[in-house]
């Protein structure tokens, strides 16, 4: 199997320099590809509890509007077609099948959501339409040898709660933890995951935990119980909304624990401003994208043409939102796949490029970090940073580690 190794410069299409060394036979097709287009289907909640998210489809939209005024991709234009699915495992069902069934789109891209993309994953692989780079960083993505169509993108919610763990034990051993998480697949990985970072510790540590309901109104409820507990330390695993008023609340009832954050509710604009930035100072958090916030990263050329791309294609975006980063990085990496598919873009193909990814360097991601994919290992990301936020910006501390393994 061939590997696909790119690095990537910028935001240019010209940047995405390939070596796949292999000569495809012209116009091999399957659903929704052509000579002139490639339609992609996406669901990304635009409404509902989870909404802040829809910036991912925006964002990525943006991004393969460039990509078709450049030329497309080997000649062929981008038809992205992203739905709103409310963050509903149920209407994520029915938009899926509509795009699959009735757009016949290629593949599945970006869909959002450990719910949602736990209610499709069955379908997309019975049906075998590739279901890439899901914007979800539950554990459970990377099964090959069950689900040969499910591929995630980012680190695994357990990679970053080992981390965390880790931090913990080296830093702060007699700490008292307290856990709010989402009831689902995405809170029940931080614990997993704290639990294996923490080893035979994890008994004695973690002394309470409290989940929410994302139909629920507020957790401020668990949030007290938690404060109650005798908790020192908060690790909140929970989608923005949640997020931003755990945080408020946190401050407001006057518990100063050191706080723990998922990376997928550490934007700047999209949680840490609306929850009132100076109520989030010394919370931390995982990272593996430069945060646009960070002054470090302003100055250099990856920075600039990620914010000229802001400006030209994503304007109603919000330029201190990590998640236009990470829709960014996403649409990047599944541009290198379809380009490495050359004329050959049968379904077959594009998990097979996909699972033949060596070292692709995005210029969003932190410098230390890449992905790389085979055949028995679908995890493009094994690495992370901590950062901690300082009213501002997150600034990053230590160095980039490794959470894999259990």
């Amino acid at each position: 199997m061939a590997a696909l190794k790119t690095v990537v410069n910028g935001a240019s299409a010209a940047g995405l320099v390939l070596a796949s060394g292999l000569a495809w036979a012209a116009g091999q097709y399957g659903p929704g590809a052509g000579d002139t287009e490639i339609k992609i289907g996406n669901t990304v909640p635009y409404s509902g509890p989870a909404s802040a998210y829809g910036t991912f489809g925006r964002s990525e939209a943006g991004y393969f509007t460039m990509i078709n005024e450049q030329g497309g991709i080997n000649g062929r234009r981008i038809n992205f077609i992203s739905r709103d699915d409310s963050y509903s495992p149920p209407k994520t069902v029915e938009q899926v099948r509509k795009l699959v069934e009735e757009d016949q789109v290629l593949l599945m891209f970006s869909t959002l959501g450990t719910p949602p993309n736990t209610a499709i994953q069955g379908y997309l692989n019975d049906n075998k339409v590739p279901h890439l780079f899901i914007a979800s960083g539950a554990d459970k993505w990377n099964d090959p040898k069950h689900f040969p169509w499910t591929m995630p993108w980012s680190p695994s919610y357990r990679i970053e709660a080992r981390i965390f763990a880790r931090y913990i034990l080296n830093d702060m051993p007699q700490a008292k933890i307290g856990v709010l998480y989402q009831n689902d697949d995405f809170g029940k990985d931080y614990l997993i995951g704290l639990r294996e970072g923490l080893g035979d510790k994890a008994g004695k540590l973690i002394v309470a935990t409290q989940s929410y309901e994302t139909t629920d109104a507020t957790a401020d409820s668990q949030i007290v119980a938690l404060q109650g507990s005798g908790a020192d330390v908060l690790l909140t695993a929970a989608i923005p909304k949640f997020a931003a008023q755990t945080i408020r609340k946190v401050y407001d009832i006057g518990w100063k624990p050191t706080q723990f954050l998922s990376y997928v509710s550490n934007s700047v604009g999209a949680v840490m401003k609306p929850a009132g930035p100076e109520k989030g100072v010394g919370i931390i958090s995982g990272a593996f994208d430069k945060d646009p916030t960070d002054p470090q990263w302003q100055g250099t050329p990856e920075y600039q043409d990620w914010l000229d791309w802001m400006k030209k294609y994503n304007p109603s975006g919000n330029l201190a939102d990590a998640l236009t980063v990470d829709a960014y990085g996403r649409a990047q990496t599944i541009v290198a796949v379809l380009k490495a598919c050359g004329d050959n873009l049968t379904r077959e193909n594009v998990m097979k490029q996909a699972a033949s990814i060596h070292d692709l360097k995005l210029p969003m991601v932190l410098p230390g970090i890449t992905i790389s994919t085979s055949a028995d290992d679908y995890a493009p990301m094994k690495q992370m940073q901590l950062q901690k936020f300082d009213g501002n910006t997150w600034k990053l501390f230590g160095t980039v580690m490794s959470g894999a393994g259990s």
